[in-house]
């Protein structure tokens, strides 16, 4: 059963006078479903399809049917938003896409959370293969600590909206000094069932070479993790430090919503 649009909020905010306990229950044992899914990934071998494709698709939702429901349905609740852009005013594509305000809900907490520690280690890996001094911590609220101390204080989860004709540009999401490696972007809607087309694209610049670009269609609830920036590709000199940029490719019908789990913070 659904928990309802204002569960998200009430979650977030936690348990308070006036607040229903059950409400809040309800958003925490979702976090714990998606920990516990998170930590039953064989992530040995999504490290490996990272390392070999520049992305990994998770063989199994993070997110239920119930909760993309909820995020959907909770998507003009400016209650949970701290900002929101609209994409063609920037001529950044067309569509829309709204910043969760802290505290964050509880599922996209645990997400960001869990996550986090073993794309560490791929991080840690590629920055060694890449010959960066860049490390990053075995936490989150390390990383947060770091992002602090540099004035990003801002979350970067969000929510993305494309109607008809909506599509997003080739960008990458750095908000500051400090930019995680790799991020996870989780279809809120089913692709031939709620839109079509909607493609995520991966393009990569290779030194010397033409670019290279992916359209992947990742089933609702599934998340996929691909490069923030950068990653390394083996050369006949080493590996070579290959630019990422990601979007999204004109949807043709129905609306398409995702969340999108950026780790590092934002300047204000």
């Amino acid at each position: 059963m659904g928990m309802g649009t204002d569960t998200l909020v009430r979650a977030a905010e936690g348990v308070d006078e006036g607040v229903d306990e059950s409400v809040v229950d309800e958003g925490v044992a979702a976090a714990e479903a998606v920990r516990r899914r998170l930590a039953g990934l064989d992530w040995e071998a999504l490290s490996a399809a990272l390392d070999r494709d520049g992305y990994a698709v998770t063989p199994v939702p993070l997110v239920g049917e119930a909760t993309a429901a909820e995020m959907r349905a909770g998507f003009d609740d400016d209650r949970l938003y701290r900002s929101t852009v609209h994409m063609a005013r920037l001529r950044y594509g067309d569509g829309v896409y709204r910043y969760f305000r802290a505290p964050l809900p509880p599922v996209v907490a645990a997400l960001r959370e869990a996550a986090y520690p073993p794309l560490a280690i791929v991080a840690n890996r590629w920055a060694v293969r890449l010959r960066s001094r860049d490390r990053y911590p075995d936490r989150l609220s390390e990383l947060a600590r770091r992002c602090r101390a540099v004035g990003q204080t801002e979350p970067t989860p969000l929510v993305l909206r494309y109607g008809p004709g909506g599509w997003n540009a080739l960008h990458q999401d750095l908000y500051g000094e400090i930019a995680f490696p790799l991020q996870l972007a989780i279809p809120l809607s089913q692709a031939g069932r709620d839109y079509d087309g909607g493609e995520n694209l991966l393009v990569e610049q290779r030194p010397r070479a033409q670019s290279r670009g992916t359209a992947i269609t990742v089933p609702l609830g599934h998340g996929l993790v691909f490069p923030t920036r950068h990653r390394p590709v083996p050369g006949a000199r080493g590996d070579q430090r290959v630019t990422v940029r990601h979007g999204v490719s004109t949807v043709r019908s129905g609306e398409r919503y995702t969340l999108g789990i950026i780790f590092h913070d934002a300047r204000p």
